[in-house]
């Protein structure tokens, strides 16, 4: 007897539907899969040989044939194994009735009967929205994540015998309900506070320019400074993502996994910070069929690279492509897949190889060698991606002690806002949303300078060595210090906060 049961997969960070065709006939007794699955979907057979047991049914002895289509697209995971019982109940007649097929099914068995959670369930539920299917039957604990998508009622079950009731018309379940704009507030609040750092105003200051106009920064300070203190709090300063954009992060951490049982939005800015081991595959995405790397992880927030200098070469080459483009291409014999990757890129390193050059007590043990060739592990067309370099000095002694603290990052982010706004403006209809997106045109149209501000510039350019692409990123920073200031105009003051945030562009380093 032949049965039709539907379920779903990921591809990417989209989904698409899966039909699993079960036939049970006369033969030898034996299960065969076809469709292109992968080792876990094959073992499923003997997850659900087990699970069908345990639960008070029969596992027929006979030849099962099970097709997963579309029959050309890899299928991974361990996701299918409710749908197959579910096909080899109905076709051995132990499940009466035919509503299995307006469901889509997805869960892991345990060997219990027991229903585990899966990944990807976000993807999934919209997915089924799109396919026009009654409903989508998933683990409990995806049920909040899955209850985000409206327009299609959600089932949580825990148990392959509640399954088969249910379908039976035996069990009434309630579809699952999520107040989604309540989840959505409660979900936005970060456990970190800029104001939890001492001292380092300077540096805030950097934080929130990099911010206000979406420009990449990287930190150079000893050990013990507060860098990495400092770039974690960097998303509580961050404009509060809108529901679009929270849909966006979620959908790529639910298709690796990260969302965890009863997590159904990610309200906040995420925060990666992968070791400096990471491979080139880990960072942007890859594998034979690719999933998302640490970019995609970090879209709409921030990518964290600590000790910059000790990422291997092709690591921080393979990064210029989501730089440029906000977006990351993976192409393998399965296709081309592309994965969202727009991110604040924040990086921190020492200032020479022992740590301590320019330290106010403590002595460097390195040479001038040493020193430029530590600085050069940074390629050029990186470090051209980066718009603003700031010191972070050791605290002194008074500051460690003290008890005051600075703006709470509530008021920093209302800043951040009212000037992301005027960008917003600024930009309307012109497919930049910031002002470190800016080309020449718009440099041309909306960084004009005075004689007073191109003297200051020229000063920098034949005292501190300014390069010619380091002009422009003065030019994009002193546009967002001015729209902090709600300024039409760049000023002379701008343009002198901006020249003091290019520390890797003087002789001093170099």
């Amino acid at each position: 007897m032949l049965s039709k049961v539907y379920s779903s997969a990921t591809f990417g960070v989209d989904a698409y539907v899966v039909e699993i065709e079960v036939d049970v006939s006369e033969g030898l007794p034996g299960t065969v899969m076809v469709g292109l699955p992968d080792a876990a979907v094959r073992e499923s057979k003997d997850r659900v040989r087990a699970a069908l047991r345990n639960s008070g049914f029969k596992h027929p002895g006979r030849k099962i044939t099970i097709n997963l289509a579309p029959a050309d697209i890899k299928k991974e995971g361990p996701s299918f194994d409710l749908p197959i019982a579910i096909g080899l109940l109905a076709s051995t007649g132990q499940l009466r009735g035919s509503s299995y097929g307006d469901y889509i099914v997805l869960g892991e068995l345990a060997l219990d009967g027991s229903i585990r959670p899966v990944k990807g369930v976000l993807p999934i539920a919209m997915a089924a929205r799109g396919a026009g299917r009654r409903g989508l039957i998933v683990p409990g604990d995806n049920c909040a994540e899955a209850a985000v998508v409206k327009g299609i009622d959600v089932f949580p079950l825990g148990h392959l015998v509640e399954v088969v009731r249910f379908l039976e018309g035996n069990l009434s379940i309630e579809p699952a309900s999520l107040e989604l704009e309540s989840e959505f507030q409660e979900s936005r609040k970060y456990g970190v506070d800029l104001a939890d750092v001492k001292g380092q105003a300077h540096v805030k200051r950097a934080l929130e320019v990099a911010v206000a106009g979406g420009h990449n920064l990287i930190m150079i300070g000893p050990p013990g400074a507060g860098k990495t203190m400092l770039a974690k709090r960097i998303p509580s300063i961050m404009p509060l993502p809108g529901l679009e954009e929270a849909l966006e992060t979620t959908r790529v951490h639910s298709i690796m996994g990260f969302m965890g049982p009863g997590r159904s939005i990610l309200g906040t800015r995420p925060f990666r910070s992968p070791h400096h081991t990471v491979s080139d595959a880990g960072m942007v995405g890859g594998g034979a069929y690719p999933k998302p790397g640490e970019v995609s992880l970090a879209h709409n927030g921030v990518l964290f690279l600590d000790e910059l200098p000790e990422f291997k070469r092709n690591v921080l080459e393979v990064l210029r492509q989501p730089l440029e483009d906000g977006v990351v291409t993976i192409s393998r014999a399965v296709g081309s897949i592309t994965f969202p990757a727009r991110f604040m890129l924040v990086a921190a390193m020492n200032p020479c190889p022992c740590g301590y050059f320019t330290h106010p007590t403590k002595a460097c043990r390195c040479t001038p060698v040493q020193i430029q060739r530590y600085i050069s592990k940074i390629s050029g067309p990186l470090l051209d991606r980066i718009d603003i370099h700031v010191d972070v000095p050791p605290l002194g002694q008074e500051e460690i002690l003290s008890d005051s603290t600075s703006g709470p990052s509530a008021e920093v982010r209302e800043r951040i806002s009212r000037a992301r706004n005027i960008q917003n403006e600024r930009f309307r209809s012109q497919g930049v949303w910031c002002n470190s997106q800016m080309g020449s045109r718009h440099l041309r149209r909306y960084c004009r300078i005075d004689s007073g501000v191109r003297q200051i510039l020229r000063q920098a350019i034949e005292e501190l060595g300014i390069s010619a692409r380091a002009y422009t990123r003065i030019l994009k920073v002193a546009r967002t210090i001015a729209d902090l200031e709600g300024a039409g105009r760049i000023s002379e003051s701008h343009i002198s906060e901006s020249i003091q945030y290019r520390s890797l562009d003087r002789n001093l380093w170099m």
